[in-house]
């Protein structure tokens, strides 16, 4: 599987653990920033780039998902939120992380590097990477739902 990784400052040294670790367990890492610490940068980029390439990668038929990181990890989820086609979803635990795939088929996780230590962060990340979509009808439905309001604007009742 291949996973696109982006972060900002407060993320770095996580990112750098993350790519080290999921490329020695078989994951295709692929980094999209920042190739270098500055306190002062913009996430939303890096966020938004990862992102892109994911739903570029599973519209090609290439199963990937995508890693955003920072300090908390929303804004990074906000920013992911906004590429057509992405469903990111903040893990703050197991259960959020397997959920997220599990229910939402998200293809993006978000994770707060400083909120977690690097071993409760990777052990999320992994447990999401590895978990399965359903494919209950409900989840389907739901996720259909959102993807009708993210190209049309209506909302299905």
């Amino acid at each position: 599987m291949r996973v696109h990784i982006a972060t900002d400052h407060a993320g770095m040294e996580l990112s750098s653990h993350l790519i080290t670790a999921l490329s020695a367990s078989g994951y295709e890492m692929v980094d999209h920033g920042p190739a270098t610490y500055d306190a002062e940068d913009d996430y939303p980029a890096f966020c938004i780039n990862a992102a892109t390439a994911v739903v570029a990668d599973q519209a090609a038929g290439v199963d990937a998902l995508g890693i955003v990181l920072g300090g908390s990890g929303n804004g990074e989820q906000i920013s992911a939120n906004k590429v057509k086609g992405v469903r990111a979803a903040l893990a703050w635990n197991l259960d959020t992380a397997k959920l997220a795939r599990q229910h939402n088929n998200a293809n993006v996780v978000a994770v707060g590097g400083r909120q977690h230590t690097v071993e409760e962060a990777t052990e999320l990340i992994k447990a999401f990477l590895a978990e399965p979509f359903t494919n209950a009808e409900r989840h389907e439905r739901r996720i259909g739902k959102i993807a009708t309001y993210e190209s049309t604007g209506e909302v299905a009742e």
